[in-house]
């Protein structure tokens, strides 16, 4: 499984997250402690997973997609662990 860094501006006021959330939820593992970031795991590639959730979204919308290489530092963050052994 390879890991990725999720991260998006939804940019019209009172836009519905719901679906992208959803989408995010379905993959094999995932982390979501930091607002309109997130880590998923997946056999998926980036250009897959970009396809996948841009349907979520709408033409005016930022997503970032990108592969992690396994190194990582942060400071206080809840989950850690999770991204020690996923990532």
């Amino acid at each position: 499984m390879n890991a990725y860094a999720v991260s998006y501006d939804l940019n019209e006021p009172e836009q519905e997250y719901s679906d992208l959330i959803d989408e995010l939820k379905s993959y094999p593992g995932w982390w979501h402690n930091l607002t309109s970031f997130w880590l998923i795991v997946t056999e998926d590639s980036h250009s897959d997973i970009r396809d996948n959730l841009k349907q979520h979204i709408d033409s005016n919308d930022e997503l970032l997609v990108l592969g992690l290489s396994g190194s990582a530092a942060a400071y206080n963050i809840d989950g850690w662990e999770w991204i020690e052994e996923h990532v």
